[in-house]
């Protein structure tokens, strides 16, 4: 961009890209910097063998946990974000999401504003990331004040055949809000989508999405390989300068608005690392809460077998069911929400169990149904991302890991109970990036609370955060869509106050 940006957006996932393509139809010059580049179209993004066995995508990083032992983190730095890897589902929070939520070990606090508030722009979202859905199969789903432009994504006969065996039993299977044209996803390979990596092959991402729309407008500019390292703040505490490294060469903008959207651990971090003599435990943190109350959902996979069960689906996470997610199905706390995993082969499995030869895996695959079972992580402020120099630092302190066991039990006699006599089940540690956020919450209050309910920092008045940070809670849905909701709910208040102040 030859003239200084208006507004820059650090981060091209989810959140970044939907406050984008909010604003790009105003008058407002936006320069997007993202850390990685785009996917290419190559064979090696459906070679399950390099994904899952070789880690091909991952990232060449460690973080560290408390107590200084490295792991290699499941985050993805590239056009779109994380996204380009997720399974596509866009489910909204219940209603009840946004109120305290009494649970086995804790309680999960009310947001600062209601459901109906944020209800508009979940319709706006679900039709820009083009959701597949239907509406009255589940009865936690809240209010919807538009259907859906499209119809869900079919069952495979073997998919269905567990759906009408699931609800004989009583429970609700409703078909999964997904943002994936599967017609053209199956046309470039045979695989499910999940955890595959998208080059513009039919899965609605925020780079396919999003940005797409964003980047139709010429007042949107793209810079990739641009990974922000600072902060500056000016006289007026405002966020003076943004500083980034492109080419192995050291950069900076002057922006009147920062955008930030590096995810729930890069952004807390970057605002950590841009500590001065001012603000001298880092950018937006008087309240001492940044990089604090850390989520990451409490999920597991949970796989059936039955020699009798022959699954010749190709991609199968078409449904989920809710029965145990407002309560444990006897009045008692809530246990969370169950869904498909996509489609589990050998090739996958041997990346958890490389000692098991393939040809056993494939053999127990083609007689499985895959689960995952996803819990509601309370936030806890001792729970955080810290930093000290170079390294990230994550002390992930799961909470209500007794609820998400009692799920995952539910769900194995569930299991036993429609014919599948084995039941496996593996639960998801912190290398897995299971719908990361929190770490720079919403609130009214500046003492207890980074961001305003707009997702503006109480300390510096042009410096936003539209990420999955800014969730006060993790719920127990997927998280993309209500980030979505809300970028879009804060492109509208900035395009309504300050580009017209």
């Amino acid at each position: 961009m030859s003239v200084t940006p208006d507004i820059v957006i650090i981060g091209s996932g989810i959140g970044g890209s939907s406050v984008a393509a909010g604003l790009a139809s105003t008058d407002a010059r936006i320069l997007i910097l993202e850390a990685g580049d785009h996917i290419a179209d190559l064979p090696v993004n459906r070679d399950q063998r390099a994904i899952f066995q070789r880690g091909h995508f991952r990232p060449k990083e460690t973080w560290y946990d408390a107590s200084g032992n490295g792991f290699n983190p499941g985050n993805y730095y590239n056009v779109g974000g994380n996204s380009k890897f997720y399974g596509a589902v866009l489910s909204r929070y219940r209603k009840e999401d946004f109120d305290v939520i009494e649970h086995q070990e804790g309680v999960s606090p009310a947001w600062p504003f209601a459901y109906e508030v944020l209800e508009p722009w979940y319709s706006r979202a679900e039709r820009l990331f083009n959701v597949r859905g239907t509406l009255g199969e589940d009865p936690t789903e809240p209010f919807h004040s538009m259907g859906y432009e499209y119809p869900p994504v079919p069952d495979e006969a073997p998919i269905a055949a567990v759906r009408a065996r699931l609800k004989g039993k009583g429970l609700h299977p409703a078909s999964l809000p997904l943002g994936i044209d599967i017609d053209a996803w199956l046309a470039k390979a045979q695989t499910p989508w999940d955890a595959h990596p998208n080059s513009n092959d039919g899965k609605m991402d925020a780079e396919t999405a999003a940005l797409s729309v964003a980047m139709k407008h010429p007042n949107v500019i793209l810079e990739t390989n641009a990974r922000v390292v600072r902060l500056e703040t000016g006289p007026k505490d405002e966020v003076a300068k943004v500083i980034y490294i492109k080419d192995g060469e050291t950069r900076s903008v002057s922006p009147k608005i920062v955008i930030l959207s590096a995810g729930a651990v890069q952004s807390s971090v970057l605002l950590l690392r841009s500590a001065n003599d001012r603000f001298k435990t880092g950018l937006a943190n008087a309240s001492d809460q940044v990089g604090r109350n850390f989520m990451n959902h409490n999920a597991s996979a949970v796989i059936g077998v039955s020699p009798r069960f022959k699954n010749s689906a190709i991609y199968q996470k078409t449904f989920a069911f809710n029965d145990f997610y407002l309560s444990d199905g006897k009045g008692g706390p809530p246990l969370g929400n169950v869904q498909l995993l996509g489609r589990v082969s050998g090739r996958i499995l041997k990346g958890s169990l490389p000692q098991v030869p393939e040809w056993m895996l494939d053999l127990v695959t083609g007689h499985a149904i895959d689960f995952y079972a996803m819990s509601e992580d309370i936030p806890n402020p001792e729970s955080r991302v810290m930093v000290d120099g170079d390294r990230i630092i994550l002390q992930w302190q799961r909470t209500n890991w007794a609820a998400h066991l009692a799920l995952v039990a539910k769900l194995k006699e569930i299991l036993k109970s429609i014919g599948f006599p084995i039941v496996l089940a593996r639960a998801f540690d912190k290398r897995t990036p299971s719908h990361q956020c929190g770490t720079i919450r919403i609130g009214n209050d500046a003492a207890t609370a980074p961001l305003d309910t707009f997702c503006r920092s109480h300390e510096h008045r042009n410096l936003f955060v539209v990420d999955a940070s800014f969730l006060p809670t993790s719920a127990a849905v997927n998280p993309a869509l209500t980030v979505a909701s809300q970028a879009l709910r804060v492109a509208d208040h900035i395009a309504s106050t300050d580009l017209r102040s």
